[in-house]
């Protein structure tokens, strides 16, 4: 069987099941199980494939009709410049965070040595992607997880930062150690009736602490904001990640504990998903 005859099955097999990215998920797959680019398959469609890789590609097939993640199946996920790995024990990266890494680079050049806190460090991709763009940065990512500080190390070796970060395993309310010039974060802020309602894709993929917010989504983005105004220098930034409509109440708890926001990301569907904001006491 070649690569062609591989992926019309594995699409076909995925659309019998209704999954919308039948065709894009059979190449990550086919990508994952034979080891080799995208580039690579389409340029050499008519290859055959040996035994045990057709088995091991019909295998990831029969993982995504039951709508498990791609990510989830081949273990890592393609996010700035970088794969990073991935497990159930962290958020997987998604390319709305990407605004946030942009927006930062934007605002900090290179020439700038900067302490940055990263917090709900997961995976990592955050924090470990602007260190790979800035040599000079060095950074601390705290998290509630264990497993979750475990796979951000191995990512950060992996992307040959490790030296330049310190991992903490804590929960920012009992975490006090440090001044910092910019804080990033995603933190959760699904609300109780969308984690209710999330796709078993992501639900049972994904760790509930990484996607829960409490009953309005907003428990955890007001304490990070109360946190960082006692952990930033003055004039540092907080750079934060939001959910769908919590803009308005995010902006009352900046104004509250003297934040001015500069600058609203919104993506790709238009919704502002990334707020700026520097502290100015």
């Amino acid at each position: 069987m070649n690569y062609r005859e591989c992926l019309e099955k594995g699409v076909l097999i995925l659309k019998k099941n209704s999954i919308l990215t039948a065709n894009i998920d059979a190449e990550m797959l086919l990508c994952y199980s034979i080891n080799k680019s995208r580039e690579q398959i389409l340029l050499n469609l008519d290859d055959t494939l040996k035994e045990k890789e057709i088995n091991l590609f019909y295998a990831c097939i029969n993982r995504r009709k039951y709508k498990e993640p791609v990510s989830s199946i081949t273990g890592k996920r393609f996010f700035w410049n970088s794969h990073f790995k991935i497990n159930k024990s962290v958020l997987t990266p998604r390319f709305e965070t990407e605004l946030l890494i942009e927006e930062v680079l934007k605002q900090y050049n290179n020439s700038k040595k900067i302490n940055i806190l990263d917090i709900g460090l997961g995976s990592g991709c955050i924090l470990i992607s602007l260190l790979k763009e800035r040599s000079k940065w060095k950074g601390t990512g705290i998290d509630i997880s264990e497993k979750a500080i475990k796979t951000a190390k191995f990512n950060a070796k992996i992307q040959q930062v490790g030296n330049r970060i310190k991992f903490v395993n804590s929960d920012i309310d009992k975490f006090c150690f440090g001044k910092y010039d910019l804080i990033v974060t995603n933190p959760p802020y699904i609300d109780l009736v969308g984690y209710n309602n999330l796709d078993e894709s992501v639900k049972d993929f994904e760790p509930k602490k990484a996607l829960y917010g409490g009953i309005d989504g907003l428990k955890i983005i007001e304490n990070i904001v109360k946190k960082s105004k006692n952990i930033l220098k003055n004039n540092g930034t907080l750079a934060m990640e939001i959910g769908l409509g919590q803009y308005y109440k995010t902006l009352h708890f900046l104004k509250k504990n003297e934040f001015v926001v500069f600058k609203i990301l919104k993506d790709y569907q238009k919704i502002k998903r990334c707020i700026i904001a520097k502290k100015v006491n």
